[in-house]
């Protein structure tokens, strides 16, 4: 019995036929490697979403798994600590867990902003618009762009979101377009108006040719290429001498 793939809540299939039409190189890519899928938590709310993400933020997945599932023991339900349990934990006891000093105090405003209802339930986010909830999601201590985005990609499932500082995106853009240099950022933000609105299925593709290349390739991809500033000012002149 073949396994079904999770639906992502847009229509897929003229996803693919759109990224496919407007880009060749793209569309070899998608021919070449398994079909796009997301396996979100349906349960999780936002608040749970971005409580693991500060987790995840700058360590690897296999510490922050561990340190996640510390957390969760801190909690009455085996699940994430709800907002008012964070409150009520000691910063030793998350730090204990693992937790960094400023992730305990992201941590810490993201229970109250979730409170106060700056950082919105599922069924309001779903409502939401992707800039009002980078918006909103940003004003919480720790939170920036890149994690909104994957909360938007991987959570909510929304179509159109290019996380143009990601570097799988970037590393995976230059592999699959034979680039020695990552892309800057505004680079590939005009470069991605040719997958509109589906930008996040041309992101997710670029992870997988990132996966596909392996390591040894991903090290070959130098950074950005940075123009040097030429200074055509002329040399000051010098003063003469007064006879």
């Amino acid at each position: 019995m073949t396994a079904t793939l999770p639906t992502p809540p847009f229509d897929l299939a003229e996803a693919m036929k759109s990224l496919a039409n407007r880009d060749e190189k793209l569309k070899l890519l998608i021919d070449e490697t398994e079909p796009f899928q997301m396996h979100p938590d349906h349960l999780q709310s936002p608040y749970e979403a971005l409580l693991e993400a500060i987790t995840y933020q700058s360590i690897s997945g296999k510490a922050a798994a561990t340190i996640f599932a510390r957390i969760k023991a801190l909690s009455s339900t085996g699940r994430a600590p709800t907002p008012q349990e964070m409150l009520k934990l000691r910063k030793q006891a998350l730090r204990k867990a693992g937790l960094s000093g400023a992730k305990v105090l992201a941590m810490k405003d993201l229970a109250k902003k979730t409170i106060v209802g700056v950082v919105p339930t599922l069924e309001h986010a779903q409502k939401l618009a992707d800039e009002e909830l980078l918006e909103r999601l940003t004003s919480v201590r720790g939170i920036g762009a890149w994690t909104v985005e994957m909360f938007l990609i991987f959570r909510l499932g929304r179509p159109d979101v290019l996380p143009i500082h990601d570097l799988g995106v970037k590393k995976g853009w230059s592999i699959t377009y034979g680039k020695k240099h990552m892309p800057k950022p505004k680079e590939l933000l005009a470069f991605g108006e040719r997958w509109r609105p589906y930008r996040t299925v041309a992101s997710w593709y670029m992870w997988r040719a990132c996966h596909r290349a392996g390591n040894a390739a991903m090290r070959k991809i130098r950074p950005a290429k940075v123009r040097r500033k030429t200074n055509h000012a002329p040399a000051p002149r010098k003063p003469r001498p007064r006879l």
